[in-house]
């Protein structure tokens, strides 16, 4: 069965580069632009993995991972939590709400594929 990726973030181009990426993984992806999106999305299909934007419109990051612990196996998906910058306590921030781990933007082929392998999925 194929692993289900779910790329949430406000920029269609960071999807875009996002989905290009997973998919060479192999991953089948679904895409949400706020945390609302991600967690209808979540509601109907548990993805396998979410790369989590931290800012952005209607939901954020956080928000939305502290809906996400709330759902029926929403402590299942491996969640990739993708700031723009160093940022100490925001990446603690995330960890603490339930992501599993950062990726800092722009990431390539390279930097996601050591994510996912690290976390078993590839």
């Amino acid at each position: 069965m194929m692993k289900m990726c779910l790329i949430v973030d406000d920029s269609e181009v960071v999807r875009r580069v996002a989905k290009a990426i997973v998919e060479e993984l192999g991953f089948v992806t679904l895409e949400a632009e706020n945390g609302e999106q991600a967690l209808q999305q979540c509601r109907s299909d548990m993805p396998d993995v979410i790369i989590l934007d931290w800012h952005m419109p209607k939901k954020d990051g956080v928000s939305f991972l502290e809906e996400l612990a709330q759902l029926e196996d929403g402590d299942l998906p491996r969640v990739i939590f993708t700031p723009m910058e160093h940022d100490a306590p925001l990446i603690n921030r995330a960890i603490a709400a339930g992501a599993n781990d950062y990726l800092l933007k722009p990431y390539d082929l390279h930097h996601v594929r050591e994510k996912l392998s690290a976390a078993g999925l590839v």
